[in-house]
């Protein structure tokens, strides 16, 4: 299909895609050896070029085709614009940082943390929050989320430490068919040497100050942000008085949070009931 021919409304993978192919051709490289040089298969380089990877290319496969085509940063800025269009502008920021964090230690309130959700379980969130949006729209915001887990598949994947409130297991998003499934693999993350999860219970009481759900990355063990949300979406904050407060209140909360042991066992209790 020659350009004056090429249809207009392609989503962001498929404009990527479309854009991989093109300088691919004009510098006369195959599929099959573009993907070779960047540590790929012939079919993923194919499946890229027609915007159906899912849930979209990887930041290796961006940065390969910029060295193997010297685009400079093109196809990583690329990528990287597509991961922006489906975030809220103020949670961006955030999640540059969640990239890069070596520790991440997170209170959830009510609801399960975003890189531990399940597709369906994201998905009901976002068609509770947003009932006027389109799927496609539903949809790119659920795989921004599902790409999260990435930062796992680092060759130093950070060191994930969740306290969930009791609440997030019996808040019933979506049906009981899509909380069983979330709670089956929040069990298996368990599993994983990189997590730690605990579960705040009902019995605990009050906890402490903090009843918004907070995050606080910290990068190689030298410095540490906070972020928590606000009326007007999420904010990041680096004082030194902030951080204290809140490394304090997660220290309490942890002390008076169920051993994993015995977060996993109720856990399944709750499952069972699903």
């Amino acid at each position: 299909m020659d350009e004056s021919t090429e249809p207009e409304n392609l989503n962001p993978l498929e404009r990527f895609g479309r854009d991989v192919r093109q300088v691919r051709l004009a510098r006369k490289i195959t599929q099959k050896r573009l993907g070779t040089a960047i540590g790929y298969s012939e079919g993923y380089v194919s499946k890229v070029e027609s915007g159906t990877l899912l849930p979209r290319p990887s930041e290796k496969f961006a940065k390969g085709c910029d060295t193997v085509f010297g685009t400079g940063e093109l196809f990583a800025g690329l990528l990287e614009r597509i991961d922006e269009g489906d975030h809220p502008s103020w949670f961006f920021p955030y999640l540059k940082l969640e990239r890069k964090a070596t520790r991440i230690l997170d209170y959830s309130a009510s609801l399960v943390m975003g890189i531990l959700q399940t597709d369906a379980y994201a998905r009901a969130i976002f068609s509770s929050s947003h009932p006027r949006e389109s799927p496609d729209l539903i949809d790119g915001r659920v795989a921004a989320r599902l790409r999260r887990r990435e930062v796992f598949d680092r060759e130093r994947p950070p060191l994930l430490w969740v306290i969930l409130h009791e609440a997030c297991l019996r808040t019933v998003v979506g049906d009981s068919e899509v909380m069983a499934e979330q709670l089956t693999y929040l069990t298996r993350v368990m599993a994983s040497p990189q997590v730690d999860l605990q579960v705040l219970p009902f019995s605990a009481g009050a906890p402490g100050a903090h009843t918004r759900p907070f995050t606080l990355l910290t990068f190689d063990g030298s410095s540490t942000v906070l972020y928590a949300d606000g009326p007007q979406g999420g904010k990041l904050y680096d004082s030194a008085e902030t951080l204290a407060v809140h490394l304090d209140s997660y220290d309490r909360l942890r002390a008076n949070a169920l051993s994993p042991a015995h977060s996993l066992a109720l856990i399944k209790t709750v499952l069972k009931e699903y």
